[in-house]
């Protein structure tokens, strides 16, 4: 991903926040047929491995996960915006568009076994269940959900590499990136808003990236 400095997300707790937050992701993989990609849910282990692991799991009708060589990529995408030149009200300016997106580059690993396939399942739903009302609680011993996991394959994709990227007008002046983040707010739509958020936190750490939190 080309990412010039000042757009580049280099905290590790930062870039995990991030993934953490933006948890569907795009999992592209080259196989003897090219390329393949399939939008999931991916879970992301900080404990595991130095950069961390990321579980999943996929249809076992779907041929991607047959057919995987080399280094895997999953692309996480935070929100995203058009910027008009016109918010700047400066001369010799230039649409763009803001948007902040994380690549996980390493090796897929299949995860078929019983025990493991449950692993990922039990720590992925309790991770998304938990804002609920009424938690959904994932039985291990159902034997509804013993017969579904004959239709899933999971994985594991240990981080060998990420990049980190948060474009959100660093390259101008403040004066210019507060005018940009009253007209996305004035938008209101859910992504204008986030990106407005993002770009106060950059200004408010000092500029260089925006600061995640940890749900």
């Amino acid at each position: 991903m080309y990412t010039p400095a000042s757009f580049a997300m280099s905290d590790p707790s930062e870039i995990h926040a991030f993934l953490r937050q933006n948890g569907f992701a795009l999992l592209v993989t080259r196989g003897g047929g090219g390329l393949t990609a399939t939008h999931l849910p991916l879970l992301l282990d900080a404990e595991a491995g130095p950069r961390g692991t990321l579980l999943g799991h996929m249809a076992r009708a779907n041929p991607q996960w047959r057919d995987v060589e080399g280094e895997a990529l999953a692309v996480f995408s935070g929100p995203h915006a058009y910027i008009s030149p016109t918010w700047y009200e400066a001369p010799g300016t230039v649409p763009t568009w803001n948007y902040a997106a994380v690549h996980a580059y390493g090796t897929l690993r299949l995860v078929e076994d019983r025990d493991g396939l449950h692993d990922i399942l039990t720590r992925t739903t309790a991770f998304y269940e938990r804002a609920m009302p009424r938690p959904w609680s994932y039985d291990v011993d159902d034997p509804d959900i013993d017969k579904m996991l004959r239709a899933i394959v999971g994985f594991r994709i240990e981080i060998a590499r990420l990049e980190g990227k948060a474009k959100l007008n660093q390259n101008h002046p403040e004066e210019r990136r507060r005018k940009v983040m009253q007209a996305l707010e004035a938008r209101g739509d859910h992504d204008s808003r986030a990106v407005a958020e993002l770009m106060r936190r950059t200004l408010e750490a000092g500029g260089d990236g925006p600061r995640g939190r940890t749900p």
